[in-house]
């Protein structure tokens, strides 16, 4: 949704925290509070020349993609998850920066800790944005939800040096419209009785579940604003979108958003994923790439204290087409070797030839580490072992301080390894 142009004047000013105070904000216990340019403000509190100018935090040269711009750069059309060739066409002045994947986590981790003081109800969408339900929280801290909200502003930035934007709003539908509108370092305030005058004008794009092809549809027949959408008889919209698209987008538009923060989402799988810079034909190279994958994604699942029976890979080859092959196995594992292994298997056995451009690796089916189940031909110390002393030592050296033998040598050139966010599933 665009964040001002589309908008009907005065709008935001309306709504939006100022040094006067803000809107009415009882009952309105749900905050969505988000990191502004969250990783380019990261890198930047060791570069502060670099403030005003466009800073881009990308990985690699030719096939990286945008993992976060500053403002300056947006300005010039650069946004996140864009190819990085495209950003530096769009903008041949900005600075690129490398990505510090461990400072980011190392401050997420942090700012969720205090979000936490505040409220058990923190429900993180990812390392840079939460959903809090404060409304437990009011009498003990004596406060009302827009003074909390202004006072965890102003603790991210004394203690972190970085910007966020916060929307409180009754709903968590509202509540994150609310924060991107507030963008950057602003908050915004939904009063109880004001929603449908604040969601009205907006954008039907603004409705969560409205991609551009939607949006397209809707437009065709004359419904530009939410507003539209809740004039419109909810027949004519199943007639237009399908039942369980129009029900979901009409509830929307009246305001109507039942779901409540839930800090404990059970996640589904976790995993990460490789694009390679030159599309890679030789197989050995890509296992190699698969393992790095592998010890990745066990060393997360351990961290969690988790373990899963499906091991799964996705292949993309250089003219797109994407496969996605699994295995489940007898017993739920946290090991890199039989993540690799397996992983090893399904690429040798039920990926066609071809040069790869993307390999992903992907465990299922997890549930919380309950204890070993022992075969009976299993050594005594093993790879479980193993794993678990690399662990300690990449605690205490860092993450580059153990790998496997057969990843030391001269890697090909790939863009990044991202470690996939863990799929909760849909709330």
């Amino acid at each position: 949704m665009g964040r001002s142009g589309d908008l009907p004047r005065g709008l935001m000013e309306r709504y939006k925290a100022g040094e006067d105070g803000w809107p009415d904000d009882a009952g309105c216990s749900i905050l969505h509070v988000d990191m502004d340019a969250f990783y380019a403000s990261v890198e930047l509190r060791t570069r502060p020349e670099l403030r005003e100018r466009p800073v881009v935090v990308a990985g690699g040269s030719v096939r990286g993609v945008v993992l976060a711009a500053n403002y300056p750069a947006r300005k010039f059309g650069v946004r996140s998850a864009m190819p990085a060739a495209r950003a530096r066409k769009l903008c041949p002045q900005a600075i690129f920066l490398p990505p510090s994947p461990g400072t980011y986590a190392e401050v997420s981790r942090a700012v969720m800790a205090a979000f936490r003081e505040v409220t058990p109800l923190v429900e993180p969408l990812s390392l840079d944005e939460a959903f809090l339900d404060v409304g437990g929280a009011l009498k003990r801290l004596r406060m009302t939800p827009g003074e909390i909200g202004q006072a965890l502003r102003a603790r991210v930035r004394a203690e972190h040096e970085i910007t966020c934007s916060v929307g409180v709003a009754p709903t968590k539908f509202v509540a994150k419209l609310a924060s991107g509108l507030a963008k950057p370092d602003g908050m915004v305030v939904v009063p109880r009785g004001e929603v449908l005058d604040f969601l009205h004008p907006l954008p039907v794009s603004a409705l969560w579940g409205v991609g551009e092809k939607t949006a397209e549809r809707l437009r065709a027949v004359g419904l530009e604003r939410v507003g539209d959408v809740a004039a419109t008889p909810l027949a004519r919209l199943r007639r237009t979108l399908g039942v369980a698209a129009a029900e979901h987008l009409y509830a929307l538009a009246q305001g109507h958003d039942d779901r409540g923060v839930e800090p404990e989402v059970a996640e589904k799988s976790i995993g990460a994923e490789e694009t390679f810079e030159i599309d890679q034909a030789d197989r050995g190279v890509v296992r190699r790439e698969l393992l790095r994958l592998s010890e990745r994604t066990a060393a997360s699942l351990r961290k969690r204290g988790l373990r899963g029976r499906t091991v799964s890979i996705k292949v993309r080859f250089g003219d797109f087409t994407t496969i996605t092959r699994s295995r489940t196995l007898p017993v739920a594992t946290d090991v890199t070797q039989e993540i690799y292994r397996t992983a090893g298997q399904l690429l040798d056995e039920q990926t066609p030839p071809g040069a790869i451009r993307l390999i992903g690796v992907r465990v299922e089916q997890l549930g919380d580490d309950a204890g070993e189940q022992l075969a009976l031909d299993a050594p005594e110390r093993g790879w479980r072992e193993a794993d678990a002393a690399a662990d300690e030592a990449r605690g205490r050296f860092g993450h580059a301080a153990v790998h496997p033998a057969s990843l030391l040598g001269e890697r090909p050139q790939w863009t990044n390894i991202v470690e996939q966010k863990p799929d909760r599933g849909k709330g």
